[in-house]
């Protein structure tokens, strides 16, 4: 894909930038041709920061630079956003939300019903290029915004398109996903520094630990149970651990916190 590529953000969030700092790295596009725009005075000074591409609060100014839009305000700011900015979309425009919750059909009937929509759940790790995103096509939607999205997401990551009732699912899981995981890196060197070792030392080898796990579900498509099971030696100290969590519902906790935020990205639709 080229790199002269303009791409606004409605919204300079955290998510926004780590957007436009992975497509700036994947040199998919130049930080001249980024501009975002955000209320908030901090927020603009970050993305400036962070991505080198100016913003500045008004969104009329990015919809007239970019015809590639990355909706990305809170679910509640989504109507009043589209409203500003309706009359100055063309049919060249096309838009991509990444608003947790908020269905197309929501978007369509405030930007009415050609306009090119499509709805991407991805996470942070863009960033530094493994995002997990899923994205979802709207009616009026084309064949090359499909593939635009598909190589905007797979540039920071991995994407898949799904049906739309699926990206709740995807919300609960790789969208809040990497605050679980945290938590869990957080909490293994908790372990470490109980059981003696340095703080910085257990932070990396947690770290070290859950990426190159992660790597190894990727790289050999192995389920993830055959590769524990590969670690659980019988009488061993790992099945020992692997006990402790199983008494602590730490697998039951997972599977409820993904039913939990899916719910809530549901709720937030329908509110």
């Amino acid at each position: 894909m080229a790199a002269n590529l303009k791409i606004g953000f409605l919204g300079a969030g955290k998510m926004a930038t780590a957007l436009a700092k992975g497509f700036v790295h994947a040199k998919l596009a130049e930080p001249g041709g980024l501009l975002a725009s955000d209320p908030i005075p901090a927020a603009q000074s970050y993305f400036t920061e962070e991505t080198g591409a100016p913003a500045g609060s008004s969104n009329i100014d990015v919809a007239k630079f970019a015809n590639i839009l990355v909706l990305a305000v809170k679910p509640n700011q989504v109507a009043e956003v589209l409203s500003e900015i309706r009359p100055h979309l063309s049919a060249d425009h096309v838009l991509i939300s990444i608003a947790a919750g908020v269905p197309i059909s929501k978007m369509q009937k405030e930007l009415g019903e050609n306009a090119r929509i499509v709805r991407v759940m991805p996470n942070t790790p863009a960033l530094i290029g493994l995002s997990a995103s899923a994205f979802a096509l709207g009616k009026s939607a084309t064949k090359e915004d499909a593939e635009l999205t598909q190589n905007l997401f797979s540039a920071v990551g991995i994407a898949f398109e799904l049906k739309e009732n699926l990206l709740d699912a995807v919300t609960g899981l790789s969208g809040s996903g990497p605050a679980y995981v945290y938590m869990m890196i957080e909490a293994l060197s908790d372990g470490g520094v109980a059981a003696g070792l340095p703080r910085d030392v257990a932070t990396k080898l947690a770290a070290q630990t859950v990426m190159g796990s992660a790597k190894m579900v990727l790289e050999t498509k192995l389920h993830p149970g055959v590769l524990k099971d590969m670690v659980t030696s019988p009488g061993g100290t790992t099945v020992e651990g692997v006990h402790e969590m199983e008494k602590g519902g730490v697998r039951a906790a997972l599977i409820n916190a993904v039913r939990a935020a899916s719910d809530k990205s549901r709720r937030l639709g329908e509110g």
